[in-house]
């Protein structure tokens, strides 16, 4: 193994693994870095410490083993306004939002970085990386959604994408969380069911839905995430959501299409473990603190009924 020149790490910002992924590297990482010559598309090859402990992904177990629920605020870099960031990390930080997705379809400026450093500059909630494609990468997250689209039939997007991060992903601070995600039909084309190339389950089809939740659970995924897309014009149902819920020992998480205090509440009654909303807090960021408040009253009601 050929040692690495170590006046590479004095530059402040990213390194490139190679030409197709771009892996921002924050200058203070404790890293040790070598040149790889077992992978050939690696040019750095870099190996960071690893927590030993899974940290986010133990508090979500512990959470659904104690009945309690998360709410999830996700921002999409290419969505979102920069001048209305402040006022929504501090609702966010004032509500006590449990976590941030971070990603979107496409992503197609470079705002994710900065979104990652303004975030860390204000808050302490942590950021989870979401990501519509392998490019959307980088380590000033916390932890990343290992996705695998189980519902569709896109060889691509249920295992071939993972190929060829998965070696990089290996060796990064990240907390990996494989997931299985499960696209429903919310009633309009959405963003991530045209760039997947995939057919959602029919909304009606709460039977295929558990049986593909229950079998990515099986398959030995963390998670998994139930989602009508960005904008649906339907969310998913409670019956749907309660039926997958009864079959799964792993955390369940929701989005797509709710807009209102009422759904979350609801959806969380009716199994969802967490509830992400998105679409609804980029047109009215004030929208975070009533839905902050149904969120923290299911997860009170549901711990208290868990235990009876």
């Amino acid at each position: 193994m050929t040692s690495f020149n170590k006046s590479v790490f004095e530059k402040s910002e990213a390194l490139f693994f190679d030409s197709r992924i771009n892996l921002n590297v924050p200058h203070d990482s404790k890293c040790k870095a070598q040149l790889s010559e077992s992978h050939p598309s690696c040019k750095h090859f870099y190996i960071f410490e690893k927590k030993s402990v899974e940290t986010i992904y133990s508090d979500l177990l512990e959470a659904k083993k104690q009945g309690q629920k998360k709410f999830v605020v996700l921002i999409d870099p290419d969505k979102l306004k920069l001048g209305h960031m402040d006022r929504l990390l501090q609702l966010a930080v004032d509500c006590k939002v449990d976590y941030f997705f971070i990603g979107g379809s496409l992503i197609i400026n470079d705002m994710l970085d900065e979104v990652l450093k303004q975030i860390k500059k204000v808050s302490n909630i942590p950021l989870i990386l979401f990501p519509g494609n392998s490019f959307q990468l980088s380590y000033k997250a916390d932890a990343l959604l290992f996705l695998s689209l189980i519902s569709g039939r896109n060889p691509e997007l249920l295992i071939g994408k993972h190929v060829v991060t998965a070696p990089f992903l290996k060796v990064s601070p990240l907390e990996i969380i494989s997931t299985g995600y499960i696209l429903i039909d919310g009633g309009t084309m959405t963003s991530v069911q045209y760039m997947s190339n995939t057919l959602p389950i029919p909304a009606d089809k709460k039977d295929i839905a558990m049986s593909t939740a229950l079998a990515g659970e099986l398959l030995g995924l963390k998670l998994i995430y139930l989602d009508a897309g960005s904008g649906a014009k339907n969310t998913i149902s409670t019956e749907m959501i309660a039926h997958v819920s009864s079959v799964l020992s792993v955390p369940l998480i929701v989005g797509g299409g709710i807009t209102t205090p009422q759904k979350v509440y609801d959806n969380m009654m009716a199994g969802a473990d967490m509830i992400v909303v998105g679409n609804a807090i980029e047109k009215d960021v004030e929208l975070i603190t009533d839905m902050a408040i149904a969120a923290h009253q299911a997860s009170e009601k549901n711990k208290a009924n868990h235990f009876l």
